[in-house]
């Protein structure tokens, strides 16, 4: 089985005419993914990669009968792509765009918890269920079908640990980035759910960084909740308080939580091996599996 993303899933690529959401469509249509239209405003009738183009998601979602969208779409009108997405008759929605403004992101998040529809991202690489779909930019051919799931905030980090997961023959299940910004659909939480109920995960792999409490507050529900064993990796050990460190959300305030030891610190509490690379974070789940 897998999270999120099957072969049922249906996307739609907002944004699909821009150079960014064309490239990425002939990527995931590539991989194998279903991408059954395209929506982007007065574009209506145009074709792209072999993909029909629609003026909105709704109409697009309909006459194609999708449930997924994935939004390429430049920062200053991503927020209101979102606002369209979650409007339309779709269960996912995965925002790839970065630097989408922080009070924009506010007014999709209250949004959000009016609906049933779950939201990845924005600032992440997407979506994969390896060898079935990929929504985003994940680059397939690193991802290996197994029994891992993992959940991530940094992309890059993402590439590395899978490299070495599937290197050793551990395959997954479902990767999920979830996103640097300050204000994301998808957290830890809700990913770690997903993992626990779905019998085909035996492992879960958690990539966090410095910034914010999410893993700390991952790693409490981790301790009370979860029967899947999960492993940790926290990136920023060495980052100075105060400076932002590539992602939006990756600051640490200097109030003595959200730093990397923090983090490191409620993970193994919470019983969860933190690897301190990625080759470690691979032999943990080896010893686990």
């Amino acid at each position: 089985m897998s999270v999120l993303v099957d072969e049922d899933t249906r996307v739609v690529v907002q944004g699909i005419t821009g150079g960014e959401g064309k490239f990425h469509t002939e990527q995931m249509l590539e991989y194998g993914t279903n991408v059954v239209a395209g929506a982007v405003p007065g574009k209506g009738g145009q074709e792209v990669a072999g993909v029909p183009v629609y003026d909105t998601v709704d109409r697009a979602a309909r006459e194609e009968d999708a449930n997924a969208a994935v939004v390429f779409v430049p920062p200053a009108f991503a927020a209101d792509a979102c606002f369209e997405a979650l409007d339309a008759p779709v269960d996912l929605v995965v925002a790839i765009t970065e630097g989408i403004p922080t009070q924009d992101m506010s007014r999709v998040y209250r949004k959000l918890q009016e609906t049933d529809t779950h939201l990845v991202g924005p600032n992440c690489p997407g979506v994969i269920t390896p060898g079935v779909a990929k929504l985003g930019i994940l680059p397939g051919n690193i991802f290996s079908s197994g029994n891992v799931g993992l959940v991530s905030r940094s992309g890059t980090l993402t590439y590395q640990v899978v490299d070495n997961l599937t290197e050793r023959g551990l395959g997954q299940t479902t990767a999920i980035g979830i996103g640097g910004d300050p204000i994301i659909g998808t957290d830890f939480i809700d990913a770690l759910e997903l993992f626990e109920a779905d019998p085909d995960t035996h492992a879960v792999v958690m990539c966090g960084e410095i910034g914010g409490e999410d893993e700390e507050d991952a790693a409490r529900y981790i301790g009370a909740n979860m029967d899947t064993p999960v492993v940790g990796f926290i990136a920023g050990r060495t980052a100075p308080p105060g400076k932002r460190m590539g992602h939006a959300g990756a600051i640490v305030s200097g109030s003595g939580t959200g730093t990397a030891q923090s983090k490191i610190d409620a993970l193994e509490n919470a019983g969860t091996p933190v690897g301190d690379t990625p080759e470690e974070v691979a032999d943990h789940v080896e010893n686990i599996l």
